[in-house]
C-alpha cells in the first residue's frame, strides 16, 4: 500500500472505532508495525489523531455528511458562486480547493474555456466530461468524507502549478487571520496560495469571528473576500482595513 493511502486507511479506521491499538493498525494496513509507528507520528503531527500508549485516538474534524453541508445555505452559496464566476475570465487558468462553496462556483464555470486545476473529487466528478474544461487533477492523500486530496503529493504537484486565480474555502475567520480544519490542510492550502496571483476566499458570514484547528495565514495574505450579506460593520471594516477587497453578495 502507498503511504498516501495508508495515511488514508490508517485516519478512516481511527475515525469509525474512535480508538484503536497499534497492534490492530498493523492488521488493517498490512505494514509492520515500525512503520505504522512512522505513520502515527506524522499523523499526529499534523493534528489529525493522537497517539496514545498502545494505539491511537481521532482529534480530526467529525464532519457531517457532504451532501447536507453542500445543501445548507444553498441559495446564498449559488449566489456567491455566481458572482465569483462572473470574474473568472474564459482562457484563465483557475484553482479551485475542495468545499462545498467552491462546488457551486464550478458548476457555474460550465461552459466556460478554462483551465481548472483542483484538488477536490465531487469537483473532479463534475467538470471531468465538460469540452470546454481543461482539467487538471491535483493527487495525493484523500481526507475521509470530503474527497479532497492533501499532504505531501498534493503539495508537490502545486508547487510546479502556476494560475491567476485560486477559489479556496475556510474553516474559520479571526483577526488573527484564516484558520481550517486540520493541519494537513492548511499545508496544502498554504501552497495553493503560493501558485496563485490572485486569492479569492469564498465563506459565509457566520464563519466570522470563529477560528479552527490550524491556523492557514494572515488576513493580508488574501486578495478578496466573498461573504454573504450577514456581515457587520465591525467586520467589513476589519477587512478592508488589512488591504483586503470585500465583496457583499445580497442574499435576500
Amino acid at each position: 500500500m502507498l503511504r498516501d493511502a495508508r495515511w488514508n486507511k490508517i485516519v478512516q479506521v481511527i475515525e469509525e472505532k474512535g480508538f484503536i491499538s497499534l497492534h490492530e493498525l498493523v492488521s488493517e494496513v498490512q505494514a509492520s508495525e515500525s512503520t505504522v509507528r512512522r505513520d502515527l507520528e506524522y499523523l499526529d503531527g499534523i493534528g489529525q489523531v493522537r497517539r496514545t500508549r498502545g494505539g491511537a485516538t481521532y482529534v480530526g474534524e467529525s464532519l457531517t455528511d457532504f451532501e447536507d453541508r453542500r445543501l445548507s445555505a444553498l441559495y446564498q452559496k449559488e449566489e456567491i458562486a455566481s458572482h465569483v464566476a462572473d470574474i473568472i475570465q474564459p482562457g484563465e487558468a483557475v484553482l479551485l480547493d475542495g468545499g462545498t462553496t467552491t462546488l457551486e462556483v464550478a458548476r457555474k464555470l460550465i461552459g466556460k474555456s478554462l483551465q481548472v486545476v483542483t484538488n477536490s473529487v465531487p469537483i473532479i466528478n463534475l467538470l471531468v466530461n465538460q469540452p470546454n474544461i481543461e482539467l487538471i487533477a491535483v493527487g495525493g492523500y484523500v481526507y475521509p468524507k470530503t474527497g479532497v486530496a492533501l499532504g505531501p503529493m498534493a503539495v508537490g504537484t502545486l508547487e510546479r502549478i502556476h494560475v491567476r486565480r485560486l477559489v479556496m474555502s475556510i474553516g474559520g475567520v479571526t483577526e488573527a487571520g484564516l484558520f481550517n480544519s486540520n493541519a494537513m490542510l492548511v499545508e496544502t492550502e498554504r501552497q495553493m496560495m503560493q501558485s496563485a496571483e490572485e486569492v479569492i476566499v469564498v465563506t459565509d458570514s457566520s464563519k466570522l469571528g470563529h477560528s479552527a484547528l490550524a491556523h492557514l495565514c494572515e488576513l493580508e495574505e488574501v486578495d478578496r473576500f466573498v461573504m454573504d450579506d450577514g456581515i457587520d460593520e465591525n467586520w467589513k471594516s476589519i477587512i478592508r482595513k488589512a488591504g483586503v477587497k470585500l465583496d457583499v453578495i445580497n442574499s435576500k
